[in-house]
């Protein structure tokens, strides 16, 4: 069961949802930039961070029925729609960028969901999977959303993306504070030493991914042929042996 429309923007509306959201941000900035040019589509409960986008052309946030949705800013061509997260009312290839936030965790099926968001990716187009850690604090943390449904490594991520063919280019975690409110403000330099002191602690990962070159996919049974054009992330993608993707989210500042 996902947790509601209320609930979610109630903890982003606390100082620990207020850091969660800032954490996430400065990964995404890295990564994407402003999304200059690009359609994007925020899926799960992603407003908090999809008016960063602000050089994209178009952004959508698409949220499950099971959690509800709110509304979103009105200015310039901002949407918000509820959506059957098996069936996403989105043309193929439709998007640049697609943002997964309380997404995965409370999916019936994880699998269906991603297959119908990479059905609704450009050829081109790359996917940020944001997902509580299994290992952290906050995925024991019941008065958080990360304390819900099901927690995920980096490795069960990865399997996860190549099973509905992307591949793996960058990961990264964040929230290596524990989720308690007089902790809060070591937050900043636990983020600095946390990777190298402790990379079991964090609270959130998040993995990037881009179609694999001729990736299958299957839209409701039917296959489709896709030629990826080159991601625009400098690292290359992992190889093809399952090995986990060997470089960080972040590392340079990407054009979209």
């Amino acid at each position: 069961m996902r947790r509601s429309i209320d609930e979610l923007r109630t903890f982003y509306g606390e100082p620990t949802g207020a850091l969660a959201r800032r954490m996430l941000a400065r990964r995404l900035d890295d990564a994407w930039g402003e999304a200059n040019g690009c359609d994007v589509l925020g899926l799960g409960y992603a407003t908090p961070w999809l008016d960063a986008f602000i050089g994209a052309r178009r952004v959508i946030a698409a949220m499950p029925g099971g959690q509800g949705a709110e509304q979103w800013t009105a200015a310039g061509r901002n949407r918000t729609t509820l959506i059957d997260e098996r069936r996403l009312p989105f043309a193929a290839g439709t998007f640049d960028r697609i943002l997964l936030v309380h997404a995965l965790e409370e999916a019936d099926d994880p699998k269906a969901l991603l297959t119908e968001a990479v059905r609704a990716l450009a050829p081109s187009g790359r996917v940020i999977l944001a997902a509580a850690a299994r290992g952290g604090l906050w995925a024991r943390a019941e008065a958080t959303p990360f304390g819900h449904g099901r927690p995920f490594t980096r490795s069960q991520l990865e399997r996860l993306v190549r099973e509905v063919g992307l591949e793996p280019v960058a990961w990264s975690q964040a929230l290596y504070v524990p989720p308690w409110r007089p902790l809060l403000g070591l937050a900043d330099g636990l983020e600095q030493v946390g990777p190298k002191l402790f990379p079991g602690a964090a609270g959130l990962i998040m993995l990037e991914a881009t179609r694999q070159a001729y990736a299958r996919v299957r839209p409701r049974g039917l296959a489709q042929t896709v030629l990826a054009g080159r991601p625009a992330l400098t690292p290359s993608p992992a190889a093809r042996d399952h090995a986990p993707a060997s470089h960080p989210m972040g590392a340079a500042r990407k054009q979209p």
